[in-house]
């Protein structure tokens, strides 16, 4: 018997896809937990709808991640924190900061665990960071540090 997998099951598939299996495993455990459904056309309709659909939106995520790309390349993020007279910081400046100031210069949220700072900011000068927006698509930007 052939049918659609409505989560994903251990050894066998996930969620949406089409398998054949016994039919007893289908009416005994598939059927009354829920798991599966009769593939039938319209359900196979149904599910083929469902991925273009998904394919859609993934699509558009992925263009509006590359114009936040484009517009953030290059461009600079300035940060000012607590330090000496000789440049050196209290602190380090963290992930964190650089992205509410990122927010708040450029209007971009971005997760702090998403801005990828290649090495500790400790003292004031100019850095380079990497900004992933989305899987395979980043942006590099300049932070320049100063002091209070």
């Amino acid at each position: 018997m052939k049918v659609i997998l409505l989560a994903d099951v251990k050894g066998m598939g996930k969620k949406d896809e089409i398998h054949n299996v016994s039919d007893g495993y289908a009416r005994n455990f598939l059927f009354p937990k829920k798991l599966a459904v009769e593939a039938t056309a319209g359900a196979a309709k149904e599910i083929e709808r469902k991925r273009a659909a998904e394919r859609q939106r993934e699509m558009e995520r992925r263009q509006e991640a590359d114009k936040k790309a484009a517009s953030l390349r290059g461009k600079v993020i300035s940060v000012v924190g607590k330090g000496g007279s000789q440049g050196r910081l209290y602190g380090s400046i963290t992930a964190a900061e650089v992205a509410a100031a990122l927010e708040k210069q450029h209007g971009v949220t971005v997760d702090k665990k998403k801005i990828d700072l290649s090495e500790t900011i400790r003292a004031t000068g100019e850095y380079e960071c990497v900004v992933k927006l989305y899987p395979e698509i980043s942006a590099k930007m300049k932070i320049v540090v100063t002091c209070e």
